[in-house]
Order: C-alpha cells, then sequence, then structure tokens
C-alpha cells in the first residue's frame, strides 16, 4: 500500500519540532517584550468588549468546540463578533501569536499551558477545558503487547504534553524505561526510544517503520486505522478517566480588562460543547474537509471514526478498553477545569522525562498552580446556563477524585 497524507505538513503541522521547542524555550523575558509589544498595539484598536474573537487553532479534533461555536455563531449570539478561526501549523506558532495579540482565544495542550505561564513568564489563563480523552496509543499491526516496544523508537507530539505523561507511564507499569536518544544510539532491551514526530508526519513514520508506534490526539489514530498501517492498542482515556487534553486559554489581560467579553467568549464555547455531544455526527460533517468552512484537511470518514459513538463499542468487543466500566467515550466535552487534574498534572510532570528547562516544574507547587493557572468564574457563570455539569452527564460537583491506572 503506497500511504499518502490526509493531512498534509503544508497545510497543517500539528506538532512540535526541535526547533519549535527551542523557539517556545525562548518566549521568555526580553525575547517577548517585541511580541507583548505588538499585542499592546493591537490592545489600543478596540474598546471595551468591541474586540473581536480571533480563534487560533490546529488541525485536531481538540478544537473541536471552536468550530461548532464559529459554524452555529454562538459568539454572535453571546454578542460577540468572531473572525474566522486562524489554522496553525505548530504549537510554537500558535503560542506566538497568541502572546501578540494577534489571536485571543487558544486551545494549548494542558501541560502546555503549565509552561506558558510559568516557564515563559506569560499571562495565560485557563478558562476551561475545550474538550475531553480524544487521544490514543497506536502501533504497528505486528505490535500486540507493550512489551512488544522493548527496544525500539516511540514518536510523541510534544515533551509538555498528557501524551508525553501517560506513555511513560504505561511503558513503566510493564517494565520498561522510556529515553530520550540520539538517532542511531543503541537501546537498552527494556529501553523504549521517545522522539518528537509532528502528528501530521506519524502515520507515514508508522508506515516506513522508522516507529513501532505513536500517542497523538485524533484524527491521527483513526487515518492510521483507516489505512491499516496501525492498530490502536489502547485510548488516553481508559488510562487518565476523563482527563483534559486541551485547556481554553485567554491572556490575564484580556480577563482583567475586558471580563464581560471573557464570559461571553466562555459561554458560547460551553454552549458548543453541550451541542456537540448531543450532535456528534453533525460535528464531524461541519470539520471535514469538504465541510462549508473547511476547518480542517482531514476526510469525513477519518472523522466519522472519532465522533460515531457506535463505532467505539467495537473496541470494547475488542478487548482494546481495560475499563469498560468507565464509559468512556472516544472523544468528549465537558468544560469544568477541576483543580485536582492540575493538581495531579503538575505531579505527574514532575516525574515525566521531559527535554528543555524543566527547573520551573520541579519547583511548582501543585496546589498553588491549581489556584493561579485558573480562572473558572466563567465556566461556572456559564454552566449556570445550561443546566449544570448534570447537563454533560456529570455530577454536580465542582470536586472530584482523579482516577489513573495505566
Amino acid at each position: 500500500m503506497t500511504y499518502q497524507h490526509i493531512c498534509p505538513s503544508s497545510h497543517c503541522d500539528c506538532g512540535i519540532s526541535r526547533r519549535d521547542w527551542l523557539r517556545i524555550a525562548a518566549i521568555s523575558g526580553v525575547a517577548a517584550s517585541p511580541l507583548l509589544r505588538a499585542s499592546d498595539a493591537l490592545a489600543q484598536k478596540f474598546k471595551g468588549d468591541d474586540v473581536p474573537v480571533r480563534i487560533g487553532y490546529l488541525a485536531i479534533t481538540d478544537a473541536t468546540p471552536f468550530f461548532v461555536a464559529h459554524s452555529r455563531k454562538l459568539f454572535e449570539a453571546e454578542g460577540l463578533q468572531a473572525e474566522k478561526p486562524r489554522l496553525f501549523r505548530s504549537w510554537a506558532q500558535l503560542i506566538e501569536a497568541f502572546i501578540a495579540g494577534q489571536v485571543n482565544v487558544v486551545h494549548l495542550l494542558s501541560p502546555t499551558t503549565l509552561s506558558v505561564r510559568y516557564g515563559s513568564k506569560f499571562g495565560a489563563k485557563v478558562v476551561a477545558w475545550n474538550h475531553m480523552s480524544g487521544s490514543a496509543i497506536t502501533v504497528a499491526p505486528h505490535i500486540n503487547s507493550v512489551a512488544d516496544l522493548a527496544g525500539t523508537t516511540f514518536a510523541i507530539p510534544f515533551w509538555y504534553s498528557i501524551h508525553n505523561i501517560l506513555i511513560q507511564q504505561v511503558l513503566r507499569k510493564n517494565g520498561l524505561t522510556p529515553v530520550s536518544k540520539p538517532k542511531g544510539t543503541a537501546l537498552g532491551a527494556k529501553e523504549v526510544n521517545l522522539v518528537i514526530v509532528p502528528p501530521a508526519e506519524m502515520v507515514a513514520a508508522l508506515a516506513a517503520k522508522s516507529v513501532s508506534g505513536f500517542i497523538v490526539a485524533d484524527p491521527f489514530n483513526a487515518v492510521a486505522e483507516t489505512m491499516g498501517v496501525g492498530k490502536v492498542a489502547r485510548f488516553l482515556g481508559d488510562i487518565w478517566k476523563d482527563h483534559a487534553c486541551c485547556l481554553v486559554t485567554l491572556s490575564e489581560r484580556d480577563i482583567a480588562e475586558r471580563p464581560e467579553w471573557a464570559q461571553r467568549v466562555t459561554t458560547a464555547i460551553v454552549k458548543a460543547q453541550l451541542w456537540t455531544r448531543e450532535h456528534m455526527g453533525e460535528t464531524a460533517e461541519l470539520m471535514s474537509k469538504d465541510g462549508a468552512n473547511k476547518y480542517t484537511p482531514h476526510p469525513l470518514p477519518v472523522l466519522q471514526k472519532v465522533f460515531d459513538l457506535k463505532d467505539f463499542e467495537q473496541y470494547r468487543a475488542k478487548g482494546v478498553l481495560q475499563h469498560p466500566a468507565w464509559n468512556q467515550r472516544r472523544i468528549d466535552f465537558q468544560p469544568y477545569p477541576f483543580p485536582s487534574y492540575t493538581q495531579e498534572l503538575v505531579k505527574a510532570m514532575q516525574g515525566t522525562l521531559m527535554e528543555g528547562n524543566v527547573d520551573f516544574i520541579r519547583e511548582l507547587d501543585p496546589a498553588f498552580a491549581a489556584r493561579d493557572l485558573v480562572d473558572d468564574r466563567f465556566v461556572k457563570q456559564a454552566l449556570s446556563q445550561v443546566g449544570g455539569l448534570k447537563a454533560f452527564g456529570h455530577a454536580e460537583d465542582f470536586s472530584r477524585k482523579e482516577v489513573i491506572e495505566a
């Protein structure tokens, strides 16, 4: 079979290269000053709540609520102006545009929000979760157990990702050691070499046998399945129950200067999430490359595999789900940012192998991060307008215990 990219890197590089990682690491102090000055200039063009909603996103299912809110004019229903969401090729480009004020509503990987606020020292604030689950471990057809990954190279999308955290937990639980070694370096019998590969290139890498598998957000797992070059070994929602992958992030300045604007933005996104849960098929259609707005370059059959609840049931029969009683969906939506999740996330990152400057993570207090990173005022108000957490199938309780079983 000849593999052809479903999401060409010329249109969507949804991962982060080593060069991008260095760019993100450089966005601090003096390096960030030109970006902040550009943001100040843009801010002066608008007064009060007149600033338009300028969404920045990557073409992955993590951004779903943004597409739904824009296509269904939910921002306008809240009295806002909204520009067409802007597609970025990498996390680094998205973060730079966010700091510069070119976009003012973004979805960021949950560990990346910590990196931006405490590593880059930019005033990023999480106001809601953008989605839950939506990621998987996909392996080559001949891989039948985690043990089969020993001595191989495995792809992750970013060091600061829930994907990196959970694959390392899975490997260690099965007696394997995650490492980061240069290409060509000999691996120990129980070592698995983790490498950064942009998601848009992961399926091709798996097909070329340069990696034994990858862990990433959909629809790239679905692409590998559809092309017959890989199979899902585990869904991340089956490892960390109801975890958040990407988070709705605004700038602290926008929140302080335009609290009503921040409320309206959050309310529109919460309503988009609720609509998505009840219209999964329609969501796949509006996101596809054949949709009116062409939000993503992905074909409808691939997206249907992600959003089709009946298709997901097949994994129960195959034994892929180790915790069927959790009643997970392949991707799901619930906006409240539970403090326990942020605390557990910081703790998990502190025990995870990562490259780059990680001193700020080692020194970060989990309880402080949960209070300081997140502003839940707006999402609570939005939830009160749609029937609360019960509308999303959850108990009406803003506290919970995190469940992680690798």
